[in-house]
């Protein structure tokens, strides 16, 4: 099968889990949040790459405050659909010392990632750290760090859709879906 007829079938067996209704209500509301919480602090955001484009493009517009704005690259996945060691493609710069830093990202998962951004980001001398994160994923065991904006709840599938991918595709797509069970396409 190509790649394209393989999406395409990831995408026809795929459970619908949050339409893009609900993102769009969850984004206005994170942002509000970030608002009413970051609107007198001038924070710097970084962007964690790949994943999180979608969400920042989003989300950015409706921050009602001054900000500066860059980006990092921090994975896990890769092209695979569990995580691995953290792999840092473009760590944060200098300019993180003495601010307040506001990291977005697509989903908290285990949450090692962003634990590894934090210590990243305090490390380099950032004042405050805070992360949003568009979707945050139920688990069975506690993760080591909690976002402090979560748009919306996910089970524990693999996801896609809203910045998140499947095998590569769809992270295009405007609503999040599942997954078969089993995993096929």
């Amino acid at each position: 099968m190509d790649r394209s007829a393989r999406a395409w079938e990831i995408l026809r067996t795929a459970e619908l889990i949050h339409s893009a209704a609900a993102v769009d209500a969850a984004i206005a509301r994170v942002a509000a949040e970030m608002t009413a919480k970051l609107k007198d602090q001038y924070p710097l955001v970084l962007s964690v790459m790949g994943g999180a484009v979608v969400f920042t493009g989003r989300v950015l517009p409706l921050l009602n405050f001054p900000l500066d704005f860059d980006y990092i690259h921090a994975s896990r996945y890769g092209a695979a659909t569990s995580g691995g060691q953290v792999e840092w493609k473009v760590g944060p710069k200098g300019n993180v010392s003495g601010r307040v830093v506001l990291v977005l990202d697509d989903i908290l998962d285990i949450g090692d990632t962003m634990l590894a951004i934090r210590e990243r980001v305090l490390g380099l001398g950032a004042q405050a750290f805070y992360c949003a994160v568009l979707t945050d994923k139920k688990k069975a065991m506690a993760k080591p760090i909690c976002a402090d904006f979560v748009g919306l709840q996910l089970p524990d599938r693999y996801v896609f859709g809203c910045g998140m991918d499947a095998y590569g595709a769809w992270r295009n797509l405007p609503a999040i879906y599942a997954l078969r069970e089993d995993g096929k396409a």
